[in-house]
């Protein structure tokens, strides 16, 4: 049993309401147990409890990047490491980012280093149907099941320049260009809705099984989110357009030229990850990449959060993103939500992370500024009621 942490004495950022100036915490056995705005909460029958003074500090809930690599394409270990591409064929339904992952990567301890207490790792983004994937807890050093907080978490697809160069242009096979992209797409997804009448029809006990089909029809179902890769507008339209004719659960990854698109997205109500957009224009599809294109997104009414692709973007420049944006000319709380509860509902694990409320996951940071308009530095990272980062040890 974990031992209980009560933060006193903290200004607090909830989410969930107005900011308590002056308020404390109290955790226990992974959850938060009270979230008040008084500065001294309840644990006297718990002498053991260890009690943190906040003098004032930013106390949030714990940062959310929904759209990882992490332990999956590791870094500083060259080929080795890099497991995140199954390029030897477009349509990999079946494959699972939980399979590749070293739980002991070095950008676990990063993560917690910048606040960072939940991520998504994602298969990357060569193949058209690239896999599923999961959702962890940030908890450095753990074993993999110690970590994991949903498994599978979405559907990996991509559209545009990617498919296209892996497949089109390296290996001298379909998809060559964005109608074939769209086509395996439907093909698939036209197999997997036969799969699964014939299934139905024959009965579960008396039906072969097909690892392939059972990953898509997950999708048809809604029982998980098809997440697609894509930058460009065409590439945006297409992906709500699929989404509306097979009744699926989208949201778009990265939307970098989302801006041109943007009552689209909202009308339809597709959740958008933005990013990284701290990094080079290093192809084609990044020409008209931009800050500018959070806030537009926001104010259209779209649900947006933050991501850094890592490692793409180092993690830790996670809060730095959010900053940026807000300079660009998204609101703070806008940002805020990015970074938490709105990345939260973007892998639909808002009823347990995203926010600071009794009988949450106690994922939380103390702050010495605030990141997103101070540029403040993590000084304690707590996830699932571990400290999982101090700045003082």
């Amino acid at each position: 049993m974990s031992r209980s942490i009560v933060i006193r004495n903290a200004r607090i950022m909830t989410m969930e309401g107005p900011m308590i100036e002056r308020g404390a915490v109290r955790i226990a056995e992974g959850r938060l147990i009270e979230v008040s705005s008084r500065t001294e909460p309840d644990h006297d029958n718990d002498e053991d409890a260890l009690v943190i003074e906040a003098d004032g500090r930013l106390l949030t809930p714990g940062l959310i990047d929904p759209h990882t690599h992490l332990g999956i394409d590791e870094e500083g270990v060259g080929w080795e490491g890099d497991d995140y591409n199954e390029t030897s064929e477009p349509v990999t339904p079946h494959l699972r980012a939980l399979d590749g992952i070293y739980s002991f990567d070095r950008g676990f301890a990063e993560a917690a280093e910048a606040g960072i207490t939940t991520v998504q790792v994602l298969p990357g983004s060569a193949n058209v149907i690239g896999g599923l994937m999961c959702c962890l807890k940030v908890l450095p050093g753990a074993l993999l099941e110690e970590m994991l907080m949903l498994h599978p978490s979405g559907l990996k697809m991509a559209l545009g320049e990617n498919p296209k160069k892996y497949h089109g242009a390296a290996a001298g096979r379909a998809p060559l260009t964005r109608m074939g992209i769209a086509g395996l797409i439907r093909e698939q997804f036209v197999k997997a809705a036969i799969y699964m009448q014939e299934r139905e029809a024959a009965g579960a006990a008396q039906a072969g099984r097909d690892l392939r089909m059972e990953a898509l029809v997950l999708a048809l179902q809604r029982r998980i989110p098809v997440r697609v890769h894509a930058h460009r507008a065409d590439d945006i339209e297409t992906a709500v357009r699929i989404g509306k004719e097979f009744g699926l659960d989208l949201t778009v990854e990265h939307a970098t030229e989302g801006r041109r698109l943007a009552h689209l997205l909202a009308k339809n109500g597709v959740d958008c990850c933005i990013g990284p957009t701290l990094s080079s224009r290093s192809k084609v599809e990044l020409r008209e990449m931009g800050w500018e294109t959070y806030a537009a997104l926001h104010e259209a009414g779209v649900r947006i959060s933050f991501t850094t692709d890592h490692p793409v973007l180092p993690i830790q420049y996670l809060p730095m993103s959010a900053g940026l944006a807000v300079r660009a000319g998204l609101s703070a709380e806008a940002a805020w939500r990015g970074l938490t509860l709105n990345a939260a509902r973007h892998l639909r694990l808002s009823e347990r992370t995203g926010s600071l409320k009794p009988g949450k996951d106690a994922d939380l940071v103390l702050w010495d500024g605030d990141p997103v308009t101070e540029g403040g530095q993590a000084e304690l990272t707590i996830a699932g009621g571990r400290i999982t980062f101090d700045s003082s040890k």
